[in-house]
């Protein structure tokens, strides 16, 4: 409240004056070799592994709960219920459900190195909307007081002036602390040669996946003859639908082949390396996208535990983080705690999930009704009691005497 008290006295003006000053773009594209300018949308439309890795990404985490916790003065911890709460756990704003705008904040971290939403407040300072900005229409401004100012741009031509408080800001790795570069943006040279690579292959499909000759002719042929034969050949046999017709040539010309097929130039081997690079590029397993030829029950567990801990955990550290610093005041954050429940995606199979929670009974750590609460079953009378079993059962034996 204070923070837009000065700022309507003129301590931080709301103007859509461009400051030039310090305006880091969204994205930093790069030309490759073979690939051309290397973007995000690009990269998605060419290779299908970049395209799983965003989407396993912003699914995972946007399907795990997202819950708000009070701190409680004896150190523990219990459930808020608030207005943030709901934002976070079951509608964003009246158009999107939270899974929705998770999604999105994640995907555009993962092709942007941003992610944007307009934080909507009610009288008493409550979040109670969050509504998604592009990456692509926000311009990020550093004031003389070191603070950020947020220029979307609309529709027209038009821009408006966000301040810090009403902008919710997710950054991946940054070079400077303001702004984010995504995996696509860092590792732009090794997914312009996977592009490259793809292209490649596109060519030979369009040709039918033959091999590339030369027509020789025992003469001198014009350079208009030459063009003609050149395009009457493309007509009848370029082209998966022209593939297997008969070769028919006149005038002593004989076809010379000039060049191997894809296996033989090992082509296909190299695609495979490029896809498993995608895969280390966002952090995910490569047997999680399928690539894997032989894949075994324990390497899809251990596959599935190193997605959680190399991929998601980091990344969900990364947004909780963000969520408290935008969306809590100095105040909030000392009292309240966002966080993502992994849990769920660690849980392993029903053998080794019931094994821990037997442990985790057996020594008091986990009550009986907490565990049917994991398991989505009802709790039973009283089931609250964190004795050891050893200890209960200790309790709940006869003295010898009374026998």
């Amino acid at each position: 409240m204070l923070d837009r008290l000065f700022s309507a006295l003129g301590y931080e003006r709301r103007t859509t004056d461009y400051n030039p000053a310090y305006a880091p773009g969204m994205w930093n594209v790069a030309r490759h070799p073979g690939a051309g300018l290397v973007t995000p949308s690009k990269v998605l439309s060419n290779l299908a592994v970049a395209v799983r890795c965003v989407s396993l990404r912003s699914e995972l985490l946007a399907s795990v709960p997202l819950k708000v916790y009070r701190r409680l003065e004896d150190g523990d911890r219990e459930r808020a219920s608030s207005p943030l709460a709901d934002v976070l756990s079951d509608l964003a704003n009246p158009l999107m459900t939270a899974f929705e705008l998770r999604e999105f904040l994640v995907r555009s971290l993962d092709t942007a190195g941003n992610a944007y939403a307009r934080i909507e407040r009610n009288g008493r300072g409550q979040v109670v909307a969050l509504w998604p900005l592009p990456p692509s229409s926000v311009q990020v401004e550093q004031l003389g007081s070191g603070r950020l100012r947020y220029r979307v741009s609309q529709a027209g031509g038009k821009a408006t002036v966000l301040l810090q408080e009403e902008v919710l800001h997710v950054r991946a790795s940054s070079d400077d602390g303001l702004v984010g570069r995504s995996p696509i943006a860092i590792a732009r040279g090794a997914l312009g040669t996977a592009i490259a690579q793809n292209q490649v292959m596109e060519n030979l499909a369009a040709n039918g996946l033959r091999p590339s000759f030369a027509l020789s002719h025992p003469g001198r042929l014009k350079p208009g003859a030459i063009e003609n034969i050149r395009n009457s050949f493309d007509a009848d046999h370029a082209g998966p639908h022209n593939a297997g017709k008969p070769l028919v040539l006149e005038e002593g010309m004989k076809p010379e082949n000039i060049s191997f097929n894809a296996e033989e130039v090992e082509l296909l081997e190299s695609r495979k390396l490029s896809n498993e690079d995608v895969a280390r590029i966002f952090g995910v397993p490569p047997a999680s996208v399928g690539i894997s030829t032989s894949v075994s029950y324990g390497s899809a567990q251990q596959a599935a535990q190193d997605l959680v801990s190399n991929a998601l955990a980091p990344l969900a550290a990364r947004v909780e983080q963000a969520l408290m610093r935008c969306l809590l005041t100095t105040e909030g954050r000392r009292t309240f705690i966002i966080e993502h429940d992994l849990s769920g995606l660690l849980r392993g199979d029903a053998t080794a999930r019931w094994a821990s929670y037997r442990t985790a009974r057996e020594i008091g750590a986990l009550s009986t009704n907490e565990i049917r609460r994991f398991e989505n079953l009802r709790g039973v009378q009283g089931g609250d009691d964190h004795t050891p079993l050893k200890l209960q059962q200790m309790a709940e034996r006869p003295a010898a005497s009374e026998r």
